[in-house]
């Protein structure tokens, strides 16, 4: 069996916002298949940004 890799393309902070996982669930929704996932966290060392990063599957 293969292992799967993901390898992370970008990484960006951005202001928090209550919203912003809605656009990350639906790019994940719509780009899946395109071997692309999307992911947001809080930042550790600033609770007012969070990172949202970009990976290839």
């Amino acid at each position: 069996m293969e292992k799967s890799q993901i390898d992370k393309l970008a990484t960006v902070k951005v202001s928090k916002s209550d919203d912003l996982y809605k656009v990350v669930d639906s790019l994940n929704r719509t780009l899946k298949e395109r071997d692309l996932m999307f992911g947001l966290a809080l930042d550790e060392e600033d609770r007012e940004k969070m990172v949202f990063t970009i990976y290839e599957t």
